[in-house]
Order: structure tokens, then sequence, then C-alpha cells
């Protein structure tokens, strides 16, 4: 185990940081802000990766507007598939679009070591991993095989959401991996014509949970037909010209996850192995 752990840190040392994108709730948009938070690091000048590494249901492949096969090079070494200059690995590459990938838990840490440490992602500022809900296998291994950056934790502002959203915070935290912060999805609903804000499923409660846990609150995204629009069409609002307040949105939470980076203090010593 350890060797292979360590196999695992060889393979990706042309990558500065590696963040995971998480939450205990399953519909918070953790893909969308994947997606639109890696093209706003690339828009920024940095060179990233996406690993989708929801091994149960891929949502990255069709939120870029992107098919195809994974390939390999004469070394065996898995090429990525590059859209919008973001370098894109994920299991819907492999199965079918409408193929169910039935896989017991260790094969799925088996598949997550694979998409980490056979992979050709070069050198890469940023490496964004967008996780599967909920605290088990897929998160799991990213968090005791890789030395994590830290996590960006994705909630919308209900408090059924922010219930799941803690246990996740919880399991990051045991495992020593910083969290960098908060990011609100569906803070709210913005009136085009009038300005107005309608908060639909609740109002501060990502800014609330930051508070209370001593954590950065990274941003809110707003509740969006174009966002939702963008993400089913395979064409991502940070993309598409038109929609300032989304794209706004996300420039935040980038300068923001930028900035919990640079004043982050030593590393914590970890991860925990089981």
């Amino acid at each position: 185990m350890a060797a292979e752990t360590e196999n695992l840190r060889d393979a990706l040392t042309g990558i500065r940081h590696v963040i995971a994108i998480a939450s205990g709730k399953g519909g918070v948009g953790k893909s969308t802000v994947s997606v639109n938070l890696a093209l706003a690091l690339s828009e920024a000048g940095h060179a990233v990766g996406l690993l989708d590494a929801d091994i149960y249901g891929p949502n990255v492949p069709q939120m870029m507007g992107v098919s195809g096969s994974l390939e390999k090079d004469p070394s065996g070494s898995i090429q990525p598939i590059v859209k919008h200059g973001i370098r894109l690995v994920s299991v819907g590459f492999v199965a079918g679009p409408s193929d169910a990938v039935i896989y017991r838990g260790p094969l799925v840490g088996k598949m997550v070591k694979s998409f980490l440490g056979n992979v050709s992602w070069g050198e890469l500022d940023y490496l964004v991993v967008d996780l599967p809900p909920g605290t088990g296998d897929a998160s799991l291994t990213l968090a005791q095989s890789v030395e994590l950056t830290g996590a960006v934790i994705v909630t919308t502002p209900q408090q059924v959401a922010l219930s799941d959203v803690r246990k996740a915070i919880t399991m990051f935290q045991r495992l020593r991996v910083p969290v960098l912060g908060i990011v609100e999805n569906m803070s709210y609903f913005l009136n085009a014509a009038t300005g107005e804000r309608t908060h639909i499923f609740g109002r501060g409660g990502g800014a609330a949970l930051s508070d209370e846990l001593g954590l950065p609150f990274l941003g809110e995204i707003p509740l969006s037909p174009a966002v939702c629009a963008g993400g089913d069409a395979g064409e991502p609002i940070f993309l598409e010209p038109g929609n300032a307040v989304e794209t706004a949105a996300f420039k935040h939470v980038r300068a923001a996850v930028e900035a919990e980076i640079e004043n982050q203090p030593a590393p914590l010593p970890g991860p925990v192995r089981t």
C-alpha cells in the first residue's frame, strides 16, 4: 500500500495543486462548480486538468460538450481529452452514455487511483477533482492517496443540504485535508428585468455555516436557467457571453480559492491512512 501511494505521488509530481470539489449532499451542483471553476482558473492563465471522479454518475463529459474514448500512448499511459484548454478524464469516456458502472467499493477506489496515476496529466497548476456525493470510496481514496491542496465544499442554502455538508467537512478534517471554504450554489434567483433577488431555497445558509465552523465563505452562485441550459447543452456558462452575473460569481470563487491557497499555513501532517 505504501509503495502504491508513493507511485501515485511520483506520477503527480508535475501538478502543483489538487483541489477536491465535494459535498455530503447530491444535487447541489458540484459538477457545475467543478467545470466552471476549472474554466475560470484556465481563463486566469493556469494550466488546468479536470478529473471526474463520480464513477457512478459522470456528468463532466456532457457539461463540457465532449465525447470520445480515452486513448493510451505507446507507454500505456492514458491521454486526457482536451476541451476548452482543460485536460479531461472521466469514466464517461470509458462507459457508454447509457451504460451503468456496476462496481463494488474496492473497484471504485481502484479506478480513481488509475485515473490519478495512469494518466499523462503533464504539467498542471491545478487538477480539479469532481467528487461524488457523500463520504464513500471515491472521496476516501482521493484523500488518502494524494496530498490534496484542499477541498472546496459545495452546498445549497437549505438546512437539509447543510446537515449533509457538515459530514463531508468532518470527513476531510479527520483525514487532515485542509478545507479551503464553502461555496453556496443556487443561492438566489435574479430577476434580470428588475434586479430583484428571490431566495428560493432559503437565505444565507452557506455563509452561516462558514461562520459556525470558522471556514472561509468562498462565494455564492445564483440559480440561473442559463447555468442549467449550458450544462445540459455542453456549453458551460462561464464561456457564454451575456451572462455577466454568473461569470462574475465564478470569477469571485476562483479568486477566493486562489487567495486561500496562497494564505495556507504549513501543510497538515497527513493524509491519514486506514
